[in-house]
């Protein structure tokens, strides 16, 4: 097989194999819609309380006879609930009284991918996504019980670097809890604490719940030509980082470590990811359930500080709830970087984007960034590749001899190959020459497939003229188009198959495939496009150089 029918091949079945992967994630049987965000996210209707959700419990305390219960959801009467509004130079956020759950956070910096206008919405009702908190314990409020907004400011003031937003609720026993939110400047991390003050007469002992509850959608205009994961996913220093699927958590089989001193757990998707990360070396446990109506909870309990009676405890978590920015992932928490998914070949990503990212501080433009790296990246393998192409050029001038041979053994396969190899070693031809350097290159083609679809950079990046989105389509379809006519020329550039059956296959082939780079981001296409053309002058100049050094010896 030679060498281009080899990397064609390589490159179709790659994209069956992505085809197939988001098919069968279509295929997969989906949960009945939630009669409401609200009922998904498991608050009680004003029909009628329900009782508080179980929340799997630490070990007791020394000397706690039991974990403490929830506290029991309070009566229908009592639910009248008030949103309230944050804002920061990064986000807007809505807290529910009911609960004091962060139901809703808008991205400043990033737009919806329908309608550029508006600010993309992370959380919120449209995919039963908040994050939830509480306390478990004997008469504690929870995600369920209403909550009282203190008096505050509620917008980051100018020269503020933390904006704070407090809520109160009363426990049993002259205990009165504060949940605090801590907002910060430039930042996407968010404190949530809880503040026990005891008034009564004996010790109070409680645990924290942080949980992300969201369904198993993926977001709205998720390409299902490249599959990305959506889910629940956590890292420990001992386990690193893993994905939970949704099937597992139903199936009751989560591989999630019970206790940890490290870590965080969350729920990520393309680009964006939401993530309760407590101190390090703070016991907890993780979890992952499934809630009512197709709503899933990936979340970890701490146990807070005992309050003396007359004294006070707190405890807080960080909350990180936004893009995918690796700067920011990697100082928000250990591993929160890896959430930025680049498939099996991460080690060969991370320094492909590193590259891709210098470029972009030169130049400013994303698409040029791609277009000087596909330069490197040629540069780079370029004396593999020139030895591909002299292999396929030697190959093209023994086309017809090859030919010639098939005809007179054509009922001799034997006596066929031996004197193909005899051909070949009077030429000195190694027919699989071609093979090891595209074989060598492929890994960092496929990594840098997975940086220019994971990296959230480039969502919404502009290059030229009509390409304002990098990660979206060409709307006019003009660079498919360019990229369908480089392979059909790269093909025409090729040896011609001796067998007419593969010969056809490998004149359509091109067509076929150019189909997949229709429904591919722009950034992709032109990296392939970019490549093909630079594989196309090289290929040219190779043959030219070839031709000229045959004609000089053949007149000698």
């Amino acid at each position: 097989m030679d060498t281009q029918r080899l990397v064609l091949f390589f490159i179709f079945s790659f994209s069956l194999l992505l085809l197939w992967d988001a098919w069968q994630k279509e295929q997969q049987p989906k949960p009945a819609p939630a009669a409401s965000a609200q009922q998904a996210l498991g608050v009680p209707t004003p029909a009628g309380p329900l009782s508080a959700p179980t929340v799997p419990a630490l070990a007791p305390k020394p000397g706690a006879s039991s974990v403490p219960a929830a506290a029991p959801a309070p009566a229908a009467s009592a639910r009248a609930t008030e949103k309230l509004q944050v804002q920061t130079d990064l986000i807007v956020a809505e807290i529910d009284t009911l609960g004091a759950t962060l139901t809703r956070l808008e991205l400043r910096r990033h737009k919806d991918v329908a309608d550029k206008d508006k600010n993309f919405t992370l959380l919120g009702p449209e995919h039963a996504y908040a994050a939830q908190s509480g306390l478990s314990g004997e008469g504690m409020p929870n995600h369920l019980s209403q909550w009282r907004a203190l008096d505050g400011e509620r917008v980051l003031a100018a020269g503020a670097d933390r904006l704070e937003v407090r809520f109160a609720a009363a426990g049993s026993g002259g205990v009165t809890v504060h949940k605090i939110y801590t907002f910060h400047r430039n930042s996407y991390l968010i404190d949530v604490a809880f503040e026990l003050k005891n008034a009564g007469g004996a010790p109070v002992a409680a645990y924290a719940y942080y949980q992300i509850v969201r369904d198993d959608k993926a977001p709205a205009h998720e390409s299902r030509m490249m599959y990305v994961y959506t889910g629940p996913v956590y890292y420990t220093a001992e386990r690193a980082f893993h994905k939970v699927e949704f099937s597992d958590i139903e199936k009751g089989k989560p591989d999630i470590p019970k206790s940890a001193t490290d870590g965080w757990i969350g729920m990520m998707q393309h680009y964006f990811v939401s993530a309760w990360m407590p101190a390090d070396k703070m016991p907890r446990e993780y979890y992952a359930t499934k809630l009512a109506n197709g709503v899933y909870a990936a979340g970890l309990i701490v146990a807070t500080p005992e309050a003396a009676p007359g004294g006070t405890a707190s405890v807080s978590v960080k909350l990180f709830s936004g893009p995918q920015e690796q700067q920011r992932l990697r100082q928000a928490a250990p591993g929160l970087d890896l959430v930025v998914d680049y498939g099996w070949l991460a080690i060969i990503a991370w320094p492909l984007f590193a590259v891709l990212e210098f470029f972009h501080r030169w130049t400013g433009n994303w698409g040029l960034a791609i277009i000087l790296l596909t330069i490197t990246i040629k540069l780079v393998f370029f004396p593999l590749s020139a030895a591909s192409y002299k292999s396929m050029a030697k190959m093209k001038l023994v086309t017809p001899r090859l030919t010639k041979i098939r005809e007179m053994y054509a009922n001799d396969r034997a006596r066929m190959n031996q004197a193909m190899m005899e051909l070949y070693k009077t030429e000195k031809i190694n027919p699989l020459g071609g093979c090891f350097p595209i074989l060598v290159q492929i890994p960092v083609f496929i990594a840098l497939y997975w940086v220019l679809l994971a990296a959230i950079e480039l969502r919404h990046a502009p290059f030229i003229l009509w390409i304002q989105d990098l990660s979206a389509q060409d709307p006019y379809y003009v660079l498919p188009v360019l990229m369908a006519a480089s392979m059909v020329l790269q093909t025409r550039m090729n040896p011609v198959p001796p067998d007419p059956v593969q010969a056809k296959v490998m004149q359509f082939m091109p067509y076929v495939f150019s189909v997949f780079f229709f429904f591919f981001p722009a950034g992709l296409v032109l990296y392939w496009l970019v490549n093909n053309i630079l594989s196309i002058a090289q290929q040219w100049q190779i043959q030219r150089m070839f031709n000229r050094d045959k004609s000089a010896h053949g007149k000698r």
